[in-house]
């Protein structure tokens, strides 16, 4: 996979990219589509005969086609169990995943899905809503441990050296904005000691396994007291815990970071237990998801969100980094 992370395509041109896609679906289908926001791929709200649909328009260099049809698989099944997802829906030649070729000769792969209504929460809110997150995540943990995977299922990897190294699928650490290179050999250390751990804690399928890699705030919907889970696309196999470390991506530092992991391991613990040996190794996890999110801002320096962090952001990381190698606490907070 290419450490290429973001689309340089401007809104207008992947507009007329959307506005092609739709052509190739039902006329009933057909609406107005507006720009809903820019990430790993970009996401439209199609409108269209008084109902609302999600298109999402995947950039180039990241997931296969085979990739995203396995995402819609596991979806399905979750569906099948009661957990509201996300739902595919057909082109007109029965297709879920659309690929266009594009006059280059490269391919941009579309998915339309049903709208599925809710309220986002935020950190704003009270440390429960973490509660809501660990229990939805604890029932998806439960489904990826029972159920069978089909023939030709492939999804990303989500391991350390896929996380970390300079060969990860984010890109290189070392270059986010405003990290001093003089603090490089912290953030090195703190990279060899999560490696030494997690070599230790192991792969065995009770503790690594089909995860959803970024289940925060900003992908749960909260309806009529049903939580819903949205955004699914960097789902693959992972250790089950990243995703308490993913829960809280980009504010680690947060001062309220601690009430959140401990309202969101309660929440979890609802539905299955967390071993010893897993919560031993969430410092670890934790670390290493802010290492992987460090090389994210590098690979996208130019996004809004990466912007938005503020120049303070990667001192903090170096910061949490040392907590991690000179203390036993978590490395989270302020």
């Amino acid at each position: 996979m290419s450490a290429k992370q973001y689309d340089n395509l401007t809104d207008a041109q992947l507009t007329a990219l959307a506005q092609q896609a739709l052509s190739h679906y039902p006329a009933a289908l057909h609406g107005e589509l507006s720009l809903l926001c820019r990430s790993e791929n970009a996401t439209f709200l199609l409108q269209a005969a008084g109902k609302r649909y999600a298109m999402r328009l995947h950039r180039g260099d990241y997931h296969q086609k085979a990739d995203i049809v396995s995402e819609l698989l596991w979806l399905d099944a979750l569906r099948e169990t009661g957990i509201v997802v996300p739902e595919a829906i057909a082109d007109n030649e029965g297709e879920k995943v659309l690929s266009l070729l594009l006059a280059d000769g490269s391919v941009r792969h579309v998915v339309l899905f049903h709208w599925i209504d809710g309220e986002m929460p935020t950190t704003d809110v009270d440390p429960k809503a973490f509660r809501q997150l660990g229990h939805i995540t604890a029932r998806l943990h439960q489904h990826s441990k029972s159920w069978q995977k089909p023939a030709g299922f492939q999804r990303i990897i989500w391991d350390h050296h896929t996380m970390t190294s300079a060969q990860s699928h984010w890109g290189r650490w070392q270059d986010a904005p405003n990290l001093n290179p003089a603090d490089h050999g912290i953030v090195e250390a703190a990279i060899r000691r999560v490696g030494q751990q997690l070599d230790g804690f192991g792969k065995g399928s009770d503790r690594y396994g089909l995860i959803h890699a970024d289940l925060r705030l900003t992908n749960l919907l909260l309806h009529k007291g049903e939580t819903r889970v949205i955004d699914f696309d960097d789902c693959g196999l992972g250790w089950y815990l990243h995703d308490l470390a993913a829960a809280i991506s980009f504010v680690e530092h947060h001062p309220r970071a601690a009430d959140w992991v401990e309202n969101w391991i309660y929440g979890y613990e609802q539905v299955a237990h967390i071993s010893d040996e897993e919560m031993a190794i969430i410092p670890t996890l934790l670390i290493q998801r802010r290492i992987q999110l460090t090389a994210w801002v590098g690979s996208h320096a130019e996004t809004d969100m990466a912007r938005s962090l503020g120049a303070s952001w990667a001192d903090h990381s170096v910061r949490l980094c040392r907590r991690y190698l000179e203390t036993e606490t978590l490395p989270i907070g302020a």
